[in-house]
């Protein structure tokens, strides 16, 4: 956790002079001490792994869903949801997935879909108003000035995001729409700028095959695709499925592996600044039929200049210098926190995920054994906290992944009509689409 501790401004007898020199200095400590420890509080608060979660259940989940729609038709708040949700009959409660924190993740099916509706909060009146709506009828709102509903939602973005957002990248949330709900619209998009994971998913629609597009809103609740999600009970930690025996599975962890370092190159170099991933584990993954990964849960995702913000606290060792998966160091001359990140998503992956799979010595015929040595020390070269040159450590780890799949391809006779979907993928290294996402991997794939 990032922890914000002054160093303190203690000075000797006689040093402090006329004017109150000390006096000043011990409250600009004091204010600085206060200002980390609110920045570190308020991360905390939104995503700690020992912190119990509050019981999700169905009952109250109906009601948390029943009070949205009764405000919707007071005319308080809107959606392109909200109708099929509360009036068509289209979007379905199914069942609580989990709350934690005030945070609430309920899964839906919306016509025939299955998909996560989430809420960082559980009651629409928990966001703070949007002032150019005070004292607007319910169907007012029509004559707000576009321009300035984008700057009022700039400041939001750049708050969530620690960032300018692209040109244009606003113009998605749909700010220039107009009709008699405008009003329960507009607040509502309020609401749904208040939420930092909105506010990046919205951005990375149709800009990431890493990051699950959101499908639609109601209030403060906004809809993602639902995807079976990793797990640490899991043998293999993701409900990829027995295909072709252990060869199969071999293939598949392997194509999911190579998925994990696409994503990690993505997010390294495809944008105006690198996200980072501070809370990588299983359960914030999901895997799709053709084993792309994907971050379901990136409440813990930043970019670089929202990262840097959280980094640079004060402290007296380096451990106080960790936020969850990203860790910085500590300066002794100034006690600070260094601003840059001192590890890598790549390392945090190989680390958390990678040595689940690859770092066994033991193994069976499925992957040949020399291979299989030089994945295991590549593994855990790249797990190493002093890690550097990621693009070398990536690219070999890439080359001996493609080298499994080809080895298990070669090794194997398949049945006719079998061998096309076997194949991978030329460009990418990665096996082709299954036609169904099986249940779990019954025993390690490499042993």
């Amino acid at each position: 956790m990032a922890r914000a501790r002054a160093a303190g401004a203690r000075g000797r007898p006689g040093r402090c002079g006329l004017g109150g020199r000390c006096g000043r200095r011990a409250l600009l400590a004091c204010a600085a001490w206060t200002a980390g420890w609110v920045l570190a509080a308020a991360l905390l608060l939104r995503a700690h792994p020992g912190v119990p979660s509050e019981r999700c259940t169905d009952e109250k989940s109906r009601r948390i869903l029943a009070a949205l729609c009764q405000d919707y038709r007071g005319g308080a708040l809107g959606g392109d949801l909200c109708e099929d949700l509360c009036e068509a009959g289209q979007l379905r409660y199914r069942r609580c997935l989990y709350y934690e924190r005030g945070k609430k993740v309920l899964q839906a099916d919306w016509r025939g879909r299955p998909v996560v509706l989430k809420s960082k909060e559980e009651a629409f009146s928990s966001f703070p108003p949007l002032g150019l709506l005070d004292g607007q009828p319910e169907a007012g709102g029509q004559d707000l000035p576009e321009a300035e509903l984008l700057v009022l939602a700039a400041g939001e973005a750049r708050s969530a995001l620690g960032l300018e957002p692209a040109e244009g990248g606003l113009g998605r949330l749909g700010l220039a729409r107009r009709g008699p709900r405008r009003r329960g619209q507009l607040a509502s998009l309020w609401a749904l700028l208040r939420q930092e994971e909105f506010v990046l998913l919205s951005l990375l629609r149709g800009r990431s095959p890493h990051a699950p597009p959101v499908l639609g809103s109601c209030g403060h609740f906004y809809a993602v695709e639902h995807l079976a999600a990793g797990s640490p009970g899991h043998r293999a930690l993701f409900p990829l499925g027995p295909d072709g025996g252990r060869r199969g599975q071999a293939r598949a962890v392997s194509g999911v592996a190579l998925s994990f370092l696409d994503m990690v190159r993505h997010f390294d170099h495809d944008f105006a600044h690198r996200l980072h991933l501070c809370d990588v584990k299983p359960e914030n993954f999901a895997i799709r039929s053709d084993f792309t990964v994907v971050a379901i849960d990136v409440d813990m995702a930043f970019f670089e200049p929202k990262m840097r913000e959280i980094l640079e606290q004060n402290c007296t060792r380096d451990e106080d210098c960790n936020f969850f998966d990203c860790f910085s160091k500590c300066d002794l001359r100034v006690h600070r926190c260094g601003a840059q990140r001192a590890n890598s998503n790549l390392q945090v992956v190989c680390d958390k995920i990678f040595r689940h799979w690859f770092s066994s010595p033991h193994g069976s015929s499925a992957v040949s054994g020399p291979l299989r040595g030089q994945l295991r020390a590549a593994v855990q070269e790249c797990a190493a906290p002093s890690t550097q040159g990621t693009p070398r450590v990536l690219g070999r780890l890439r080359s001996l992944l493609q080298a499994v799949l080809r080895d298990l391809r070669d090794g194997e006779e398949p049945h006719p009509g079998v061998r096309s979907r076997l194949r991978g993928d030329p460009h990418h290294g990665t096996p082709g689409t299954a036609r169904k996402a099986p249940a779990v991997f019954g025993n390690h794939p490499f042993e």
